[in-house]
């Protein structure tokens, strides 16, 4: 089956099996690496990516699915403006990174963001239900994500 849609900003073709997941497809095909084969049951959170907008786990989404869809891996992402201030806020915060969580961790503090630059706690548990970090304490994270939103918003406002 020939499939077409975007990864990270740029059109793509591939002709695979319907029903490959498309964790597979981004690592065999592609070499993004920041989506991890974790559970491959959707438990996990560490194959996240944007697909069409949303937090989805690139391991539950078969290869048919992608047709005329738009994906956003970790990789994509991390060359944008807004990477930035994330990466700036969890640093400022002591957010640890172990690598297998980044994608989720990364990929849903921008969605957060994209919602509220303060998002409330309540946002941020509901964000953050699929994704298993066992590196960065919650709140930490939580202060992470408030610090990241505080640096986006003096970046385009020019103040805080």
């Amino acid at each position: 089956m020939t499939i077409h849609f975007i990864l990270n900003g740029e059109d793509m073709e591939i002709n695979t099996d319907a029903n490959q997941r498309l964790i597979c497809i981004l690592r065999e095909h592609f070499d993004i690496t920041s989506s991890k084969s974790g559970c491959l049951r959707g438990n996990c959170g560490a194959c996240s990516v944007i697909f069409n907008g949303t937090i989805s786990l690139s391991c539950l989404i078969p290869a048919f699915r992608l047709q005329g869809s738009e994906i956003i891996t970790l990789e994509g992402f991390s060359q944008q403006d807004e990477y930035q201030d994330i990466a700036a806020g969890f640093a400022e915060t002591g957010v640890e990174s172990c690598g297998y969580c980044n994608a989720g961790k990364t990929l849903s503090a921008e969605l957060l963001l994209q919602s509220s630059l303060q998002p409330a706690k309540e946002d941020f548990i509901a964000a953050f239900r699929g994704i298993r970090c066992r590196c960065t304490d919650p709140e930490n994270l939580y202060r992470g994500i408030l610090a990241a939103g505080k640096i986006r918003k003096r970046r385009i406002y020019g103040r805080s």
